[in-house]
């Protein structure tokens, strides 16, 4: 038994076979998330089909107006959750976290925030700040894309 001990403890101190643990550690808990996604998309979709009902099909309707905007809300959120399983699928498929993906995913998640933002309670500074987040993005994505695609073109 202390053997046996003994030769876990020796192999956790070696570096290549500690970088293996990490590895595998990383690939289950990236199962893990993506499981907990699946969950999450499943409980947002059922949300938003029971606000569908709700404001659409039942009377009396309510079409248009502030509850038109939390049902984009609630699609956006389906979309947020499905762009982040895809990063977490492109993680274990490829081991290699996609920037543009991450940042595609930022995209949606402030446009998200843009249309359901209430313009009449939001400061001025807090439009700069989205303002200036889009901007970053914007330019984030761009530099990615023109680098990936740059890459892809040139053996």
């Amino acid at each position: 038994m202390w053997k046996e001990i003994r030769s876990q403890i020796s192999d956790w101190s070696d570096d290549e076979a500690f970088l293996i643990r990490v590895k595998q550690l990383e690939n289950l808990a990236s199962k893990a998330l993506s499981i907990a996604m699946v969950v999450v998309i499943l409980f947002a979709i059922v949300d938003l089909g029971v606000v569908l009902i709700k404001d659409l099909l039942l009377p009396p309707y309510n079409i248009l107006g502030k509850d038109l905007l939390e049902i984009f809300g609630l699609f956006l959120n389906v979309l947020i959750a499905l762009e982040i399983l895809e990063n977490i699928t492109a993680y274990l498929r490829k081991h290699v976290i996609q920037v543009e993906l991450v940042i595609v995913t930022s995209i949606i998640a402030v446009a998200r925030k843009i249309i359901i933002l209430d313009f009449g309670k939001t400061s001025g500074l807090d439009l700069i700040g989205l303002a200036i987040a889009i901007f970053a993005l914007a330019v984030s994505y761009w530099v990615i894309h023109n680098t990936n695609s740059k890459s892809s073109h040139h053996p």
